[in-house]
């Protein structure tokens, strides 16, 4: 959901999907703002949107991207959570 100058606000069954969910809609919308930049965006159809969300919208596939990029981090940046 985007609050109207509030920001972004997602949810998930997890703390984890949750942060993925969130991190997904700000690229969403930093790739939003640079079709825009370049032109008027093609819009896809409802249909097209409906079959991606069943295909990637599922609470496991929040919780393992988000997991993922923690292990990323964590290998990259070991202190950051000490």
């Amino acid at each position: 959901m985007i609050l109207q100058n509030h920001g972004l606000l997602t949810v998930g069954r997890s703390i984890e999907s949750a942060c993925w969910w969130y991190i997904s809609l700000e690229r969403a919308c930093q790739v939003q703002l640079l079709a825009e930049t370049a032109g008027k965006p093609q819009l896809i159809e409802d249909s097209v949107a409906k079959e991606t969300q069943k295909l990637i919208g599922r609470e496991r596939t929040g919780w393992f991207n988000f997991m993922s990029l923690y292990e990323s981090i964590s290998k990259q940046q070991p202190d950051l959570f000490h």
